[in-house]
C-alpha cells in the first residue's frame, strides 16, 4: 500500500512535517492543504493565481500546477498547485502568511458638534454599544459607553473574507457564480471576524455581553450587503444598482452574531451613497465637517477602490476609481499589506548610494517581510528626486551603473532595485514592472481628483482643505504623496489626516441619533460621477502615468 506523502514546511518559526492523508484530505489545492494544517496563506485573489500572495519556495521535490510540473528549486503559487502526491520540502516567506497583526487605523477625529442622544435608549442595564468599520481587508470596532460617550476598548483584525479574495469585485464575482458564497462570506465576517472581536473588547473591560444595546456599522456597499446576507451581484454589473443604500436595521440573532451570554440587539447599517461610494464615505463626509464646509474641499480615501468626494458651496460630487490592490502590495515582487514587519518608509540617497527604511511595529528591528503602500509612495518620489527613475517610470540607464551590488539586479523582464538596507537583510526587490503597476494605481486616484476639480473649474492649488481618510495615511509622507502625483499639485499644508472616519461615523451615530438623520439627508445632494463616462478622465489618467516632479 502506498504510503502518504510527507510535506516538510519551513517558516521563520521553524520546520514542521505534515502527513498528507489522501483518505481524509479535503483540500482542492496546496494552499487549502496548508491552510487546514495551520499555515493560512495570502490567497488575496480568491485563489485565481493572479496576485503571488500565496507564493512558496520549493526546496526539494516537485509540484503539479495544471499541466505544468514545477521542479525544485523554484517558486510556486500554492493556489495553482495540486496537493502533492510525493514527498516535498518547501519554505513559506513571511509575507505569504496570514499571521501578522494588521496595522489598522482605529483612531478618528470628529470635527462636528454632536448631542448626547443615543440611538438606542440606555435602559434595563443595556448601556454599551459597538461601533464597527468593516473594510474590505480589515475590521475595526470600538466598545462605547452610551452613558458617557467614552470609548472603553478597541479591537481590530483582518476581515476573514480575504481568504476568498482581496477586493470587492472578486467577492461579487464569487457570489454571482456560486450563490452559496453569499452565506459563506456572511459567515466569515460575522462569526469569524465580528464575533471574536466583540468577545475581545468585552473581555478587556469585563463587560457582560448582555449589556450590549446595539451596534452601528459603516462600510462600503458590498460589505454591508454581505453582512446582511444580501446578494451583492447587482453591484458588479451595469447599471450597478445595489439592493439597498439607505439606513437598514438588522437583528444580531438573524445574522448569526451570537455568543455565550449574548442577547439579541439591533444592528444599524449606516446609509451609503452609491454602489461604489458607501456608508464609509457618508460617515467621512459628515464627521470631518466637510458637509458644512464651503470649500472647495476634498475627501480622499485611498484603497483598492479609491473614493473621492468634492464639495464647493452647495455642490457635492463623488466618484470611485479602480486603483487596484497595488498599494496593498498585491502583484508586486515584495509587496505586503500594512502589517508588523512591513517597510513603511523609504529614503534614498544617490551620492553615495544609500537606502534607509523604517518598518511597522514596535520592538527591536527585525528583517523586513516586504514593502507596504506608504513605502512604495516614498520609493516613487525618492527615486525620481535622485534621478534613479525617469519620468517614464523606468530606471535611468545613465544612472543605473552608479547603483552598487547587491542593490542592482536584473531578470529577463528588466532592471530590479533591491532596497535592503543591509546585506544581511531579506531581499526587497522592486522591478520596473512593479513601478508600472504603482503608477497605474496612483494615476487612477490622481485622475479621479483632477476630473472632479475640472468639472467645477477649480485648479488643485485652489483647494482649501484635503481630508485624507483611512489607514493608508497613517504612515504616508504627505510631501512624497504630492511629489509622486498621488495627490496631484495639491497644497501639502492643507492636507489633514483624519484617521478612520468610517469608525468615527459609526461611533457618532450611536451617541447622537440626529447624525443618522443628517447622513441620510445628504444622499439626495450628492452628484455621483461615473468616471468611465467622462471624456477627460482617460486623458488625465494617461498624463498621470508619468512621474513628473511636483
Amino acid at each position: 500500500m502506498k504510503r502518504d506523502a510527507e510535506l516538510t514546511v519551513t517558516t521563520a518559526k521553524g520546520t514542521e512535517s505534515i502527513n498528507v492523508d489522501y483518505l481524509t484530505a479535503e483540500a482542492r489545492n496546496l494552499a487549502e492543504l496548508l491552510g487546514h494544517k495551520g499555515f493560512s496563506l495570502n490567497t488575496r485573489c480568491g485563489q485565481r493565481g493572479q496576485c503571488n500572495g500565496c507564493e512558496v519556495q520549493l526546496i526539494e521535490g516537485k509540484l503539479s500546477a495544471g499541466r505544468e510540473i514545477i521542479y525544485a528549486p523554484s517558486k510556486a503559487q500554492a493556489c495553482l498547485c495540486q496537493v502533492p502526491q510525493e514527498d516535498v520540502r518547501l519554505a513559506i516567506p513571511e509575507r505569504s502568511l496570514l499571521v501578522h497583526r494588521p496595522e489598522i487605523a482605529d483612531q478618528f477625529r470628529i470635527n462636528v458638534p454632536f448631542a448626547h442622544d443615543p440611538l438606542e435608549p440606555v435602559a434595563d442595564g443595556k448601556d454599551r454599544a459597538i461601533a464597527v468599520d468593516i473594510g474590505t481587508t480589515t475590521v475595526a470596532i470600538a466598545l462605547v459607553d452610551l452613558a458617557t460617550g467614552e470609548v472603553l476598548a478597541r479591537a481590530s483584525n483582518f476581515n476573514q473574507q480575504i481568504h476568498d479574495g482581496d477586493d470587492v469585485l472578486t467577492r461579487i464575482q464569487l457570489c454571482l457564480n456560486q450563490k452559496e458564497k453569499i452565506s459563506s462570506l456572511q459567515h466569515a465576517v460575522v462569526k469569524k471576524t465580528l464575533g471574536p472581536l466583540i468577545e475581545e473588547v468585552c473581555e478587556q473591560t469585563a463587560t457582560d455581553p448582555a449589556r450590549l444595546a446595539g451596534m452601528g456599522v459603516a462600510a462600503n456597499t458590498t460589505m454591508l450587503h454581505l453582512l446582511a446576507g444580501v446578494d451583492p451581484s447587482p453591484i458588479g454589473t451595469a447599471p450597478f444598482t445595489p439592493v439597498f443604500l439607505g439606513h437598514r436595521i438588522l437583528r444580531s440573532k438573524d445574522i448569526g452574531l451570537t455568543g455565550k451570554g449574548w442577547e439579541d440587539f439591533p444592528i444599524h447599517l449606516l446609509p451609503g451613497i452609491a454602489a461604489y461610494i458607501g456608508a464609509d464615505l457618508s460617515a467621512g463626509l459628515f464627521t470631518t465637517g466637510m458637509i458644512y464646509d464651503d470649500g472647495p474641499s476634498l475627501l480622499v480615501d485611498v484603497g483598492t477602490n479609491g473614493e473621492i468626494i468634492y464639495k464647493h458651496g452647495e455642490r457635492i460630487m463623488a466618484c470611485a476609481t479602480a486603483a487596484g490592490p497595488a498599494f496593498e502590495g498585491a502583484g508586486l515582487l515584495c509587496g505586503s499589506r500594512g502589517v508588523d514587519g512591513a517597510v513603511s518608509t523609504i529614503r534614498l540617497e544617490r551620492d553615495p548610494f544609500r537606502v534607509q527604511t523604517t518598518q511597522i511595529g514596535d520592538g527591536p528591528r527585525r528583517k523586513a517581510i516586504g514593502i507596504c503602500g506608504s513605502g512604495y509612495i516614498d520609493l516613487l518620489a525618492e527615486a525620481r528626486r535622485c534621478g534613479l527613475l525617469m519620468e517614464s517610470g523606468r530606471f535611468d540607464p545613465g544612472v543605473w551603473p552608479e547603483v552598487p551590488a547587491p542593490h542592482a539586479q536584473a531578470d529577463e523582464y528588466g532592471k530590479i532595485l533591491d532596497l535592503r538596507a543591509k546585506e544581511s537583510d531579506n531581499p526587497l526587490p522592486v522591478s520596473e514592472a512593479d513601478v508600472a503597476r504603482l503608477l497605474q494605481a496612483k494615476a487612477a486616484i490622481a485622475a479621479g481628483i483632477l476630473t472632479l476639480l475640472e468639472k467645477d473649474g477649480v485648479e488643485p492649488q485652489e483647494v482649501r482643505r484635503i481630508y485624507l481618510a483611512g489607514g493608508f495615511g497613517m504612515h504616508l509622507n504627505l510631501d512624497n504623496a504630492v511629489t509622486c502625483g498621488l495627490l496631484p499639485d495639491l497644497p501639502v499644508e492643507r492636507i489633514e489626516v483624519v484617521g478612520n472616519t468610517s469608525l468615527g461615523g459609526a461611533y457618532l451615530t450611536l451617541l447622537d441619533r440626529n447624525a443618522l438623520t443628517e447622513m441620510s439627508a445628504m444622499h439626495g445632494r450628492i452628484e455621483v460621477i461615473e468616471l468611465n463616462l467622462e471624456d477627460t478622465f482617460e486623458d488625465h489618467y494617461i498624463d498621470q502615468l508619468s512621474l513628473e516632479m511636483a
